[in-house]
């Protein structure tokens, strides 16, 4: 087990109790802030729930799971973070939600600390405007569920200094994940590649082409994807996916990058997929 150090986390949500997860997996001790004391709540039992069946898989020892749990401590002030080697933002996908973290970050790490965010689309040039010191800011865009995906896309900022990208990568490498390179483009790598692929599959039930079912069962059975883009859609979140596609088509001006109408309306309706319990698909 490697000793990474602190290592900050802001945003409490799904993906950042993921990376939380994952970095004290590895043997770091991790600092997650949130403003609001009952997203950490919610987030402690995340963690705690995730561990508990680890352990019951075999795939971790009791202990080893107490101390895992033990190594992540939950913050409302976020002046806490400041003993942190590397701080992972991971909050909405908004620039003028996220940019007052960087500034905030940025006053309060030392200089050789690494700011980076889990952001899927938006320019990392963008949010190191918010710094002083842009050289330590970088991409590190994590996938869910994340103590389970494997890879990081480290995005390279126009700024971004070459120390900072082989900190960055040492430690993608140290928490046991695989890392690829990418310029600071809407969409990085994978979403790049994947929007176009999901919206057509929107665009589809839009028309009335196919039911969801027979569009997953397609893929599925006809392509071996382990799972249908339409549910897919609702894993990532439809929330997310709009975002990400807003971000995409604003700076590439392609059709396949527009969100659909429909799912404009699921998302304003607050059906998000799977995390509000009804997207393309119900769920319990």
């Amino acid at each position: 087990m490697t000793d990474l150090g602190e290592i900050g986390v802001v945003g409490a949500g799904f993906m950042g109790s993921g990376i939380a997860e994952s970095a004290a997996r590895a043997g770091a001790r991790v600092r997650i802030h949130e403003p609001a004391q009952d997203a950490l709540d919610r987030s402690r039992g995340r963690l705690q729930k995730s561990v508990d069946r680890a352990v019951q898989r075999g795939k971790l020892s009791e202990d080893n799971g107490r101390a895992l749990v033990e190594r992540v401590t939950f913050h409302t002030n976020i002046e806490d973070l400041a003993p942190s080697a590397l701080v992972v933002e991971a909050v909405f996908e908004d620039p003028e939600v996220k940019g007052p973290i960087f500034r905030a970050l940025d006053e309060i790490l030392p200089e050789g600390s690494i700011i980076a965010s889990n952001t899927s689309s938006i320019p990392i040039a963008q949010l190191a405007t918010w710094t002083e010191h842009r050289g330590r800011v970088i991409g590190l865009h994590f996938f869910s569920p994340v103590p389970v995906m494997e890879l990081v896309e480290v995005v390279v900022g126009l700024e971004t200094s070459d120390d900072t990208v082989k900190k960055a990568e040492a430690f993608v490498e140290a928490i046991g994940k695989t890392s690829i390179r990418t310029k600071d483009r809407s969409g990085f790598i994978v979403n790049m590649l994947l929007v176009p692929y999901l919206m057509a599959a929107v665009r589809m039930v839009e028309d009335g082409f196919a039911t969801r079912e027979d569009i997953d069962k397609g893929m599925r059975l006809g392509a071996s994807h382990p799972m249908g883009p339409l549910t897919l859609c609702d894993f990532i979140g439809l929330d997310v996916l709009y975002a990400v596609c807003d971000s995409l088509y604003e700076e590439f001006k392609r059709p396949e990058y527009a969100p659909p109408p429909l799912l404009k309306r699921m998302v304003v309706s607050g059906h998000h997929g799977r995390k509000t319990g009804r997207g393309f698909y119900e769920y319990a």
